[in-house]
């Protein structure tokens, strides 16, 4: 079976594949970008109505994951019609009910109303999401774990130690989602109580993430460049907790990673985190921050230690079944997208 994946690149969509290749799936790789460095995989060429056409006889499935963001809604119905028209099967997984790159959700869901009714076979991730699916379109969707961000040596080795207990909150390049500066401030009052405790921010070195810092004064706050993975994996490694300031969202690649290193996550309770993997929850979307149930998740998380972490052998019996899943649903669309 051979699958177009939108990207191929991603660690997401790597870590699909049969750690022992015996799901008897190939993915392409991802086609170069005119005019980008390589192994940039944006904007996708796959996307392109002509690159269909032009590549029918390499591909069975067109497997959707990211990189929509730019297409408008006739660019997605263009692209459904030249799968359809080259007589393969269009698979879309919904990691992202709510982009988290958009303030405004308009943009985003009138992409998912071309890709949702267009797919011959759906994906997502938890329970939650696949219900909201259901509810939005009528369509079923099939739920598959995240698989394991991190790779397995990575996973087995021990935690390193460190004095204390480390709160952290990366902001990043403050995508549309977060709100990070409120978030912090909080996070720094709950820390205040806490012997051994202190906080630590992240943030990019752009113009929002030093703007973040110049709005914290008197935080400890690291503006750097982005980290490569092995320095992320390190970064988390040396936190107890993790904080996600996000007003919405859906999923989590950085919750996975957290869950992979053994470092807890405090996430907001919008979007589907808490069915990913352990988490500890606080009150924060588009209309409130309640700071005092994050103060008291803080407490919990010092006080409890949880030792929420992936074990290894887990990790890869859950990739061979996600693989396994992938493999059928792809062959259930190619079906499907025969008989139209």
């Amino acid at each position: 079976m051979r699958i177009a994946s939108v990207p191929a690149g991603h660690v997401y969509v790597r870590h699909l594949a049969d750690p022992g290749a015996r799901d008897g799936v190939v993915r392409l790789p991802d086609p170069p970008v005119p005019g980008a460095p390589a192994g940039q995989w944006w904007p996708p060429p796959m996307l392109d109505p002509a690159w269909v056409r032009d590549h029918a006889g390499d591909f069975d499935v067109l497997h959707v994951h990211f990189g929509y963001d730019d297409r408008t809604p006739a660019d997605l119905a263009a692209l459904a019609a030249a799968v359809r028209a080259a007589g393969k099967a269009l698979v879309v997984t919904v990691h992202d009910l709510r982009n988290p790159h958009h303030a405004d959700p308009a943009a985003h869901d009138a992409a998912l109303d071309v890709l949702v009714p267009a797919a011959d076979a759906l994906l997502t991730l938890t329970a939650g999401a696949a219900a909201e699916i259901a509810r939005r379109w009528g369509r079923a969707a099939t739920v598959v774990p995240h698989p394991h961000v991190v790779e397995p040596g990575r996973i087995a080795a021990p935690r390193p130690a460190h004095d204390g207990f480390v709160v952290g909150m990366h902001a990043k390049s403050v995508r549309a989602n977060a709100d990070p500066v409120p978030v912090a401030r909080a996070l720094a009052e709950a820390v205040t109580d806490l012997p051994g405790a202190r906080l630590r921010v992240d943030a990019h070195d752009d113009a929002r993430g030093r703007a973040v810092a110049a709005a914290l004064p008197g935080v400890d706050v690291r503006v750097h460049a982005a980290f490569s993975d092995d320095e992320l994996w390190d970064y988390l490694g040396g936190l107890d907790l993790s904080v996600l300031p996000y007003r919405f969202g859906t999923h989590s690649g950085w919750l996975e990673a957290c869950h992979d290193l053994g470092t807890a996550v405090l996430a907001p309770d919008c979007g589907f985190y808490a069915e990913q993997a352990p988490c500890l929850l606080y009150g924060h979307d588009e209309r409130r921050l309640d700071a005092a149930s994050l103060r008291a998740a803080v407490r919990r998380a010092y006080d409890e230690r949880p030792a929420w972490r992936a074990d290894p052998e887990r990790r890869r019996v859950q990739r061979e079944g996600i693989a396994r899943v992938h493999a059928a649903v792809y062959a259930a669309a190619v079906m499907a997208g025969a008989a139209r």
